[in-house]
């Protein structure tokens, strides 16, 4: 299900995976704001790149990331972004994140740490 751009080159799907947690307190503004200016860790992306998926971990464990990378699959995610927030000494720890790591890696799909910061 890969993308074609209208110059005929490929779209590069992406998608963010943050902290439950933090998503009480942040809608994602910073995540948006740096993908859509191709800055920090959006920087090497063109304009042939979609942001398709932003999506919670589902909580200690990270128990959505498994079901949720799977279903990425099949709409042709190329990379995952794990969220500045759980990468971050100043916000809460992810005590899963190598756990979390491993699943998308394990898939397949290309995996980039941080996002805005």
């Amino acid at each position: 299900m890969a993308g074609i751009a209208e110059d005929g080159g490929h779209i590069t799907r992406i998608a963010v995976i943050r902290c439950d947690i933090v998503s009480e307190t942040c809608p994602g503004v910073g995540c948006f704001k740096a993908f859509n200016k191709r800055t920090v860790h959006f920087k090497d992306y063109d304009r042939n790149t979609e942001m398709v998926a932003f999506f919670t971990c589902g909580g200690c464990s990270g128990r959505r990331v498994h079901r949720l990378v799977k279903s990425l699959l099949r709409h042709g995610v190329d990379v995952i972004h794990l969220s500045s927030c759980m990468q971050m000494d100043n916000y809460p720890k992810c005590p899963h994140i190598e756990e979390i790591k491993r699943t998308i890696t394990n898939a397949g799909i290309k995996m980039v740490e941080g996002t805005h910061h």
